[in-house]
C-alpha cells in the first residue's frame, strides 16, 4: 500500500497560498460562494423541488431578515467588537411599531420612522458604554438581549404577538416588480458594477499600486451579469422580482459604499486591525465605535419591520425567543467577517445569509428535524470560524 507524504515544505506552501487567497479582496467571497453552490448542487439533486423557481423565491424572501442583520452586525464585527441584542433590538423596534399602528392608530410610515429611531438609540446608547465606560461590548450587549427581550414583552402585552395587518407594512414583502423593471434593474445593475470596477482599476493604477488583469475584471462583470440576469429570469418565471430584495440590496450596497469608499469606513477596518494604532494616528476609536452600533440598530430596526411585514404579526418566539440571532452572527462569520475584526464584507454577510437559508430550506424540503437543521448549521459555523482562525495564525507567523 501506498502513502502519499506531503513535505513540510509542501504543507507550508499550500498553507501561504490559502492564506494569501483570504487575505485579498476577494478571498473570502470565493469560499462561501463555492459553499452557497454545493448546497444548491447536493439539494438540486437530492430534491428537484429546490431548483424550481417558486422555492428561490420563498428562499430569498425567507432569508430577508437574517441577511439584514447580517449586513448590519457586519459592521461592528469588522471592529472587532459584537452584538448579542440585534434580535431582540430588532423585536423590540418591531413591537414597537406594532403597537402604534395597532392600538394607537398612528399612520404606518410614521411608525416606521419611529421605530427606526428607537432602534438606533438603543444600540447608540450601548456602544456609549462599549467606547467611553469601557465595559466589554460581550458583556453590555448580553445585558441588552435581557433587558431588550424583557422590554419587549412589556410591549406586546399579555398575548405576546400583535398582527400586523397594515398595508403599507405588508407592502415591503407582497409587492413585486413587473418582469420589465426586473430586467431593467439588473442591467442597471450590472452597469454600476462595470462602472465600479473601472473606477477602481483606474485609481489604483493612478496610485501606482498592483493592478489586476484587464481579463481578470472582464470576468467579475461577467460573472455578474450572469448571476445578475439568472436570478431575475428565476424570479420572474414566479412572481417577479420583490420589492424587499431590491430593498435590501440597496441597503447592502450603500453599507458597502460607507464601509470601502469612505473615510469613516477605512476607519472602521483601521479600529479593528489595530485599534492603538488607529487611535494614535488621531482617528477617534471612541466615536468610531458608537457611530458602529448605531448603524447595527438602524440594520436591527429594519429587520424588525421586514418580520413584522413577513410574517404579519410581530411575536417574542420570531425574534428574541428562536435562533434569529446566532443565525445573524453564523451569516456574517460565514460570509468571512473576523471575529477579531480588521476584515469582512457585508455582502459576504448577505451570501452567508443565503448558506444559512438554503441549507435549512433544503433540509425541510428532504424532511430533516429541526435538530438536524441546528447541528448543520452549527457545523458549518464552527468550519467557518476555525478558516479564520488558521488564517490569522498562518499571518503571524509569517510576520
Amino acid at each position: 500500500m501506498e502513502y502519499l507524504i506531503v513535505s513540510p515544505e509542501r504543507q507550508s506552501g499550500l498553507f501561504d497560498r490559502f492564506r494569501e487567497l483570504r487575505e485579498t479582496r476577494f478571498g473570502a467571497f470565493v469560499p462561501v460562494l463555492l459553499a452557497l453552490a454545493a448546497i444548491w448542487i447536493y439539494f438540486g439533486v437530492t430534491e428537484p423541488a429546490f431548483l424550481s423557481s417558486r422555492n428561490f423565491y420563498f428562499l430569498f424572501m425567507q432569508s430577508a431578515v437574517v441577511g439584514t442583520l447580517a449586513v448590519g452586525i457586519t459592521v461592528v464585527l469588522l471592529l472587532g467588537d459584537i452584538d448579542l441584542s440585534v434580535a431582540a433590538t430588532s423585536g423590540v423596534c418591531a413591537a414597537l411599531m406594532a403597537v402604534l399602528i395597532a392600538s394607537l392608530g398612528l399612520p404606518a410610515p410614521l411608525a416606521c420612522l419611529v421605530a427606526i429611531t428607537a432602534g438606533i438609540i438603543l444600540a447608540t446608547a450601548q456602544g456609549l458604554l462599549v467606547a467611553y465606560v469601557g465595559i466589554p461590548s460581550f458583556v453590555v450587549t448580553l445585558a441588552g438581549l435581557l433587558g431588550f427581550q424583557g422590554l419587549m414583552l412589556k410591549i406586546l402585552g399579555i398575548h405576546g404577538a400583535i398582527n400586523v395587518r397594515d398595508p403599507f407594512v405588508r407592502g415591503i414583502t407582497t409587492i413585486n416588480l413587473p418582469p420589465e423593471a426586473g430586467w431593467l434593474l439588473a442591467a442597471a445593475c450590472v452597469a454600476a458594477f462595470a462602472y465600479v470596477t473601472w473606477r477602481r482599476h483606474g485609481m489604483r493604477r493612478a496610485m501606482g499600486l498592483e493592478l489586476d488583469p484587464v481579463i481578470a475584471s472582464f470576468g467579475r462583470v461577467g460573472f455578474f451579469a450572469v448571476l445578475a440576469f439568472a436570478a431575475v429570469a428565476t424570479l420572474n418565471a414566479y412572481r417577479g422580482v420583490p420589492l424587499l430584495v431590491v430593498l435590501l440590496v440597496g441597503l447592502t450596497a450603500l453599507l458597502a459604499w460607507i464601509t470601502t469608499s469612505t473615510p469613516f469606513g477605512r476607519s472602521i477596518f483601521a479600529v479593528g486591525g489595530n485599534a492603538e494604532s488607529a487611535r494614535r494616528v488621531g482617528m477617534s476609536v471612541q466615536k468610531i465605535r458608537v457611530i458602529a452600533f448605531a448603524i447595527v440598530g438602524l440594520m436591527a430596526a429594519i429587520g424588525g419591520i421586514v418580520g413584522a411585514s413577513r410574517y404579519a404579526s410581530v411575536s417574542f418566539n420570531a425574534f428574541a425567543g428562536g435562533p434569529l440571532l446566532l443565525e445573524a452572527i453564523g451569516a456574517a462569520v460565514i460570509g468571512g467577517t473576523s471575529l477579531f475584526g480588521g476584515r469582512g464584507s457585508v455582502w459576504n454577510a448577505l451570501l452567508g445569509a443565503l448558506v444559512i437559508g438554503s441549507l435549512g430550506n433544503g433540509l425541510d424540503l428532504s424532511g430533516a428535524s429541526a435538530a438536524d437543521k441546528l447541528m448543520f448549521s452549527g457545523a458549518i459555523l464552527l468550519l467557518a470560524v476555525s478558516i479564520d482562525a488558521i488564517s490569522r495564525a498562518g499571518a503571524s507567523q509569517s510576520r
